[in-house]
């Protein structure tokens, strides 16, 4: 089980960009499935992007066409690229991986003005 530790969050204005990073503190190469999740303020946790080992996405429909999540197995580190961010945006946003054995990193808060 790798250790995952999140980075990159801020205050943006609306229409902002922004760059998540998720390290691993161990090798990813054998992790299929690492994602991105979302809290907001009195919400449940909602899956943002996925992706696997051979490069395959998904996304919320609510990122799609914004956000770009990639990996970099050789820096066992996980991006979430954010771009043309809304206030609805606003979140704490957590890496994860894996799906037999979980890992989740720390939480990173993501905060967008109107």
């Amino acid at each position: 089980q790798v250790q995952l530790v999140a980075s990159g969050g801020g205050l943006v204005q609306a229409g902002g960009s922004l760059r998540l990073s998720c390290a691993a503190s161990g090798s990813i190469f054998s992790i299929n499935v690492m994602d991105w999740y979302r809290q907001a303020p009195g919400k449940q946790r909602e899956l943002v992007a996925t992706i696997t080992n051979d490069g395959s996405t998904n996304y919320a429909a609510s990122v799609k066409g914004r956000f770009t999540i990639s990996r970099d197995n050789a820096k066992n580190t996980l991006y979430l690229q954010m771009n043309s961010l809304k206030p609805e945006d606003t979140a704490v946003y957590y890496c994860h991986a894996g799906r037999v054995i979980h890992s989740w990193g720390q939480g990173t808060q993501v905060t967008v003005s109107s």
